[in-house]
């Protein structure tokens, strides 16, 4: 079981390294196939849509077939094959089809992981099982940095999807090696997402995953690097340590509210202050946008570290699933979250280019305020939630 997940864990590495990696190669991109910024916008938000998408299916299957076969089996051809066709992109639309692929391929390692967990660990400790995996994983996120660009300086970018491509069929070969399908309820019922979707005390929970991942996820993908170079003419050097912290603040809150939740003994309340957090920085860059490299810095880690909730997000959730319906429960969770971040990053484009005028800190207002809007909607919500730690 070890060994199973510790493939995973690789699995999700790659995948966060996927969601993040585009705006390292986005100059070489715009040199060699002619990708503009919109471009590589929509191919990232292809990639939570595609992801977001295979949610359904991708649970229902890890209830009836297991979580080895579906891991491995999207992961090879998705992800290898994903990558395999972003080596070969001769314009911005094959960098498309190649992201929504990877996502594709992604949509499922995380959600195995988590079936495996829910199925053989104890409820108290789920929610810090889920947040390691998370920790662990965003290193992906944090070499889809530097050291990507180094590959793509000392290779080049074709070389470097290739040789992902190579270690990403290999990380699918080692799943459908070493993972292993937990024992499944011994119940003849077999449920459906519907009936989830029909529990009330779901409601407020979905509406605070809906929104929760979204600022962290569009901030650190997309608008971070922008942000800086706008606003305080950051060059790159400036942006990939900007974009790091934040990086390293999402790790920080992955294990984080674990421990928190059974220090407090309550999901509900550590969940809502840490989402608080994350809306206070977003006012904060509302209020003095301009302020300093450091401040922005400083709040984007929180951001990050906000939108790490997620995983006890889904502990609180899974408090509510039926023991069969658990491989449904948990990706219905994960589709909320991100596809919520999926809308947000095609939305956030139009926004960004509707409110822009010629002093650069207009549009990045805008931009935080209706993140910071989100999530107060989400708050507001989330209130009516009843408390969970089993």
């Amino acid at each position: 079981m070890k060994r199973g997940l510790l493939a995973l864990l690789m699995a999700y590495v790659l995948s966060q390294f996927y969601r993040a990696f585009l705006p390292v190669l986005a100059p070489v991109l715009a040199i060699d196939i002619g990708a503009t910024p919109d471009d590589l916008a929509r191919a990232s938000g292809i990639w939570f849509l595609m992801f977001a998408a295979m949610q359904i299916p991708v649970g229902t299957a890890l209830d009836s077939i297991g979580p080895r076969k579906i891991a491995a089996i999207l992961f090879i051809f998705g992800g290898a094959g994903g990558a395999l066709l972003f080596g070969f992109a001769q314009t911005p639309v094959h960098v498309m089809i190649a992201m929504g692929l990877i996502g594709i391929g992604c949509s499922p390692v995380l959600m195995a992981s988590y079936y495996i967990l829910a199925r053989s660990y104890a409820p108290a400790v789920f929610g810090s099982l889920a947040g390691a995996m998370i920790g662990f994983g965003t290193l992906g996120n944090l070499a889809g940095s530097a050291p990507l660009a180094w590959s793509v300086q000392t290779f080049g970018w074709r070389e470097s999807m290739l040789g992902l491509a190579v270690i990403s069929l290999a990380v699918g070969l080692l799943l459908l090696t070493v993972v292993r399908d937990p024992a499944r309820p011994a119940t003849t019922e077999r449920g459906s997402v519907l009936q989830l979707l029909k529990t009330p005390a779901l409601w407020p929970i979905m509406a605070m995953m809906l929104v929760n991942y979204a600022p962290a996820a569009g901030l650190r993908g997309l608008w971070a690097g922008p942000y800086m170079a706008d606003v305080f003419a950051a060059d790159v050097g400036v942006i990939g340590r900007v974009t790091f912290v934040m990086g390293v603040g999402m790790i920080v809150g992955s294990f984080l509210f674990g421990p928190l939740e059974r220090f407090f003994k309550t999901r509900k309340w550590v969940i809502f202050a840490g989402n608080v957090s994350g809306l206070l920085a977003l006012a904060a860059l509302m209020a003095m946008p301009d302020y300093s490299v450091a401040f922005g810095t400083a709040m984007l880690a929180i951001i990050g570290i906000s939108g790490s909730s997620f995983p006890v997000i889904i502990a609180h959730a899974k408090a509510f699933f039926p023991a069969h319906l658990t491989g449904r429960g948990v990706t219905l969770m994960n589709l909320f979250g991100i596809g919520g971040a999926g809308i947000m990053q095609f939305a956030s484009g139009p926004i960004y280019a509707a409110s822009k005028t010629d002093t650069a800190t207009d549009a990045y207002v805008v931009l935080f305020g209706v993140f910071a809007a989100l999530i107060a909607l989400g708050l507001l919500a989330y209130l009516w939630s009843q408390d969970r730690i089993d």
